[in-house]
């Protein structure tokens, strides 16, 4: 089942697009502003954002500029405004397609198809890495082993994914040791690089 994040200060907004796409599959989450946002994305992991503009706190184009540093997930743009520049500002940030507010549900969830299929059916195999348990996704910037989410740092993400590109091969430069604090989980070799967790707990991994 695929994940949408539904962005817009209105709670009525809100519910009739979650209702909906309930309703046609999809799981739905929600935010009603940028900053909260960001933070549902990078709990929820969505597979597509919807997004209205007008908001408080944080408006949609600055949700762009900071969740692009950080993920690929598509992005439709919800908007009110009619102007070819504000459309444009919107994609030259990084947004997949946009919706001109009002719409109907339909022509919502072809747009919603067409963009997963150009983000996910196309996307190159590299976009997801495995190796002995390891799974690591680009596009979400995701890292599991056996299944359960691993947080990393964008460098330690960055250096996990050069590892994993090229298993049993040995870097130019051999990379110091980085500590991950992480669940326990058996230790899990990736060619040149080990996820070295402890049986007990809390534990401390390193890249190797």
């Amino acid at each position: 089942m695929h994940t949408i994040l539904i962005v817009d200060d209105k709670l009525s907004a809100q519910r009739l697009l979650a209702d909906y796409l309930t309703e046609k599959g999809y799981r739905a989450v929600l935010a009603g502003n940028g900053r909260d946002a960001l933070y549902v994305a990078r709990h929820e992991k969505p597979d597509l954002v919807l997004l209205d503009i007008m908001m408080p706190q944080m408006d949609g184009y600055d949700f762009m500029r900071h969740f692009r540093k950080e993920s690929r997930v598509p992005v439709i743009m919800l908007t009110a405004k009619l102007e070819e520049a504000d459309k444009v500002v919107g994609l030259e940030l990084g947004a997949d397609d946009y919706i001109t507010k009002p719409f109907g549900m339909a022509e919502l969830v072809a747009r919603i198809r067409a963009v997963m299929r150009r983000a996910y059916d196309d996307a190159p195999v590299q976009d997801v890495l495995a190796v002995g348990g390891v799974v690591l996704d680009r596009a979400r910037r995701e890292v599991r082993v056996s299944s359960q989410r691993i947080d990393l740092s964008p460098s330690e993400f960055e250096l996990l994914a050069v590892l994993m590109s090229a298993p049993g091969q040995q870097p130019a430069h051999r990379p110091q040791p980085i500590g991950v604090r992480a669940v326990g989980r058996p230790n899990v070799r990736t060619g040149a690089g080990v996820l070295s967790v402890s049986a007990a707990g809390t534990a401390e991994r390193q890249l190797v």
